[in-house]
């Protein structure tokens, strides 16, 4: 193969094309553009004069950016955060976890992500349609899209400890989700990765609220029991379920996903739950027969034998399931049904 002598004296390190920082960032072209001209965040190489190209050091510089901005800093603060991280001269790493203000919540007013909305656009800077969502969604989106492990942590357990774990989901977390998922769907299996990475650290964020919550004083009745349907893989929300409950006080007993009729029906003979939550993400994996069975299976002592109260979770439950069978919308519905309101 014939090298040409420019080829071959060129650099191995020019530096990154804006466009191709842009993709691993999870911003726009413009957004660095913009960032170069308003805050000096630029590339310390322009061949001809003009174009941009973006060194290691940049790039690590726009990657704190992208996390102070995520984290709630007005751009220039981020911008000058940034710049002295990166003379060494950076103040507390701390900054990184900056939390927004809390914003007020008007009372019962449903979550942004359950109104109904024209088509979707996106105001992230990713291309995920996330729609008219918190602050903090379009920051966590973007942590997520550039696969930044760190910032998408960072972001959760803040937004837990800004607005509490139920807000968080309902207002964060699931939008964030349903909006990765949107996309991979619509883009030719892009962004699994994206949807794996969120998916991993919203689990990680839900259980360790369990963990340190189950060790607290819990009412002394039996617990609620959740459980996936067979064949019903996706437990996210049970699992936001089982925090929030435990968090309240109220025990719960999480079996996870694809839990087998008959270990189902077994578990709830041995526990005796006070509650049984069935969840089923889609229409295929709906059962009405097993969940009529759940909630017709008596326990308890001879002579004092009762039932549970059985709900049905989750998008795949379609038209009228029958009487004592209710359907909680939303996580705060299931927490009302199941006594555990927020105080």
């Amino acid at each position: 193969m014939q090298v040409s002598e420019q080829a071959a004296t060129r650099p191995t390190d020019a530096g990154v094309t804006t466009g191709s920082l842009a993709r691993k960032l999870g911003v726009s072209p413009t957004t660095l553009r913009s960032w170069d001209r308003r805050y000096g965040i630029g590339p310390a190489l322009r061949t001809d004069g003009r174009h941009r190209r973006w060194t290691a050091d940049d790039v690590t510089m726009l990657q704190e950016m992208c996390r102070f901005t995520a984290a709630g800093l007005p751009p220039a603060e981020a911008a000058r955060a940034a710049k002295e991280r990166a003379r060494g001269r950076g103040r507390s790493p701390a900054l990184a976890l900056v939390r927004p203000p809390a914003e007020p919540r008007a009372a019962k007013s449903p979550p942004a992500t359950v109104r109904p909305a024209e088509a979707p656009t996106s105001r992230s800077g990713t291309g995920l349609p996330l729609g008219d969502v918190r602050q903090e969604c379009r920051g966590l989106a973007r942590a997520a899209v550039r696969l930044d492990a760190a910032a998408v942590q960072s972001l959760l357990t803040a937004v837990v400890e800004t607005h509490g774990l139920a807000t968080a989901w309902a207002e964060v977390m699931a939008p964030t989700l349903r909006a990765v998922g949107r996309k991979w769907e619509s883009s030719g299996d892009r962004y699994v990765e994206v949807e794996h990475l969120l998916s991993w650290h919203i689990s990680a964020t839900l259980r360790h609220v369990y963990v340190c919550s189950v060790r607290k004083p819990r009412t002394g009745g039996p617990p609620v029991l959740l459980a996936c349907l067979p064949d019903e893989p996706h437990t996210l929300p049970l699992e936001a379920l089982g925090a929030v409950l435990t968090e309240r006080g109220v025990p719960a007993l999480m079996l996870g996903g694809a839990v087998p009729a008959e270990a189902l029906a077994a578990a709830v003979r041995r526990v005796g739950p006070s509650a049984v939550v069935l969840w089923a993400q889609s229409r295929t994996t709906a059962n009405l027969p097993l969940a009529r069975h759940v909630a017709g299976t008596r326990w308890g002592v001879r002579g004092a034998r009762t039932r549970s109260l059985v709900l049905l979770g989750g998008p795949g439950w379609d038209g009228d399931s029958g009487p004592g069978l209710p359907r909680p919308l939303r996580l705060d519905d299931a927490l009302r049904m199941l006594g555990a309101p927020e105080h």
